[in-house]
């Protein structure tokens, strides 16, 4: 593993988003002096917010798994979870509703979904579900074991050591953890996490700066000095964490990426305000007009009802988008009067208002490591696996730190989503 030469004894973070704030904490909890900047009002990055007439819009991820990845990631500044955030545990995790007009709950633990499964499709598909099961484990267990008590992170993400047929390990473990450890949601919907991770950090003496967009680094040989500010800011630095865009980071740095970048998955995202009692908090709608591609419908006030007023409800309805270019198509049938029309009818709702209508781009993803043209600069947020959800993206505040401080920490135990 490659370690950054010198003194760490500042380091500046550009970039709030989850993984810069746990590579902040962890850092902090090190020992090190630590500046934050966000170009933003908020911290959070794709963790986003909106608030619409009321409605407190989630913009960006809408389930967290692996609440013990959050635990740790506080505890590195020795915060308790329960000290800044509140989470619910889903029951059912999701709702499926079926094109023949049935629905079916997914719920934590291997044998309620396999007794769901045998009761709705008989013995033979429960069976397949659970070699279904082991195999998403195997795929997802080593690279987060990995994670878990090393850094030394794949510079090709976590699929080059598995077979090209196998499914990406990074995807599967999302569907292991969900179907192991189950689903959560903070109370003040999913802004609620990065504003305890920065009030976590603050406390511990982070110097958190909202507001300041880095314009350039400054550098002496192959090391970054300072980080200068459009406001006229220089910040001296020992080191420095790029957790922002790719093409921010290439920009600074004046080249190319030394690994080679991948457009992750995307979607287009119509939020809705409607009234009546509504589905589960999350729910798959198969048979729809999307064609085989069905349609996650969120609702965040079956979980906490004072995101919107009044009593009404928000439905969050997703569109996939697999491949570039069809974000057009996309959008146009998520936000048009059927799909809407085909959401207010299975899932009971009635008054169904638009709130906002946008498409939630993928990030580029690759692998964390030194940059190839500076001794001190580490690469780190969206633009590193892990990176595709929250727990990853949280997960690599850790083996940025240890690539900073030279000094990894193993961790005690195995994180629980991923092993049951």
């Amino acid at each position: 593993m490659r370690i950054v030469a010198g003194p760490t004894d500042h380091v500046v973070v550009v970039g709030a988003g989850l993984s810069g704030l746990a590579a902040a904490l962890h850092l902090c909890g090190r020992g090190r002096s630590v500046t934050v900047l966000e170009r933003a009002a908020v911290p959070g990055g794709r963790v986003g917010r909106r608030d619409v007439r009321g409605h407190r819009l989630d913009t960006g991820p809408a389930v967290l798994t692996m609440p013990d990845v959050v635990e740790e990631t506080l505890d590195a500044v020795g915060v308790a979870l329960d000290d800044r955030l509140t989470l619910t545990r889903l029951d059912p995790i999701c709702r499926a509703y079926l094109p023949d007009g049935s629905a079916l709950d997914v719920r934590a633990g291997r044998d309620a979904v396999t007794e769901a499964l045998r009761a709705y499709a008989g013995p033979r598909e429960a069976a397949r579900y659970g070699r279904l099961r082991d195999r998403l484990a195997r795929l997802c267990r080593a690279p987060y074991t990995r994670l878990s008590g090393t850094p030394a992170l794949l510079p090709g993400g976590f699929g080059h050591r598995f077979p090209r047929a196998e499914p990406s390990p990074a995807l599967a473990a999302v569907a292991a953890m969900d179907a192991a450890g189950g689903a959560w949601f903070p109370h003040g919907g999913m802004r609620a996490l990065p504003d305890a991770l920065a009030g976590a950090a603050a406390g511990a003496g982070v110097d958190l700066r909202h507001g300041t967009t880095v314009s350039a680094l400054e550098r002496h040989g192959r090391r970054v000095i300072a980080a200068h500010t459009t406001g006229g800011e220089r910040i001296p630095c020992d080191a420095i964490v790029l957790a922002c865009a790719p093409a921010t980071a290439r920009r600074l740095l004046g080249h190319a990426p030394s690994h080679p970048y991948r457009a992750a998955p995307s979607a287009v995202v119509v939020h809705l305000s409607a009234t009546g009692d509504g589905p589960a908090h999350h729910n798959l709608l198969f048979g729809d007009p999307a064609g085989d591609t069905p349609l996650l419908v969120t609702r965040p006030t079956a979980t906490d009802p004072a995101l919107a007023p009044g009593g009404r409800q928000i439905l969050s309805v997703s569109v996939p988008l697999p491949r570039p270019g069809d974000g057009a198509k996309r959008a146009a049938q998520a936000s048009s009067e059927e799909t809407v029309a085909l959401v207010a009818a299975r899932c009971g709702l009635s008054g169904v208002e638009t709130l906002a209508a946008f498409t939630a781009d993928g990030a580029e993803i690759s692998g964390p490591a030194l940059a190839r043209t500076a001794d001190n600069v580490v690469f780190a947020g969206h633009g590193a696996i892990p990176g595709l959800d929250v727990p990853t993206a949280l997960l690599s505040g850790r083996p940025v730190a240890d690539r900073v401080t030279g000094t990894p920490v193993p961790r005690p135990r195995p994180y629980a989503g991923i092993t049951r």
